[in-house]
Order: C-alpha cells, then structure tokens, then sequence
C-alpha cells in the first residue's frame, strides 16, 4: 500500500471520529467555512463592480 493512500484513509478516518465525537463543533467549523467563502465572494464581487 502506497503512503498516499494510507494518509488519505487516515484523513478520512480522523474527520469521521470528528463528526461522530463532536457534532455540535464539527458543523459549527463547516459553518465558518461556508461563511468566509461567503465573505470572500461578496468581496470579489464588489472589487469587479468597482472596476466597471
């Protein structure tokens, strides 16, 4: 077995424990996630609307 796929199983195995062990805190991160790209994306969009 290659090391990429030991560490891509190992990934996915220490998001999985993540979830199950702290829901709460684990959809609280993807909230944060979601919200900064949200942030970023209305930042872009004003950038471009000024540039016109």
């Amino acid at each position: 077995m290659n090391l990429k796929k030991i560490l891509t199983f190992a990934g996915v195995g220490l998001v999985l424990f993540f979830l199950i062990a702290e829901p709460n805190q684990a959809a609280q991160l993807v909230q944060n996630i979601l919200g900064t790209l949200r942030e970023a994306a209305e930042a872009l969009i004003t950038f471009v609307k000024q540039l016109f």
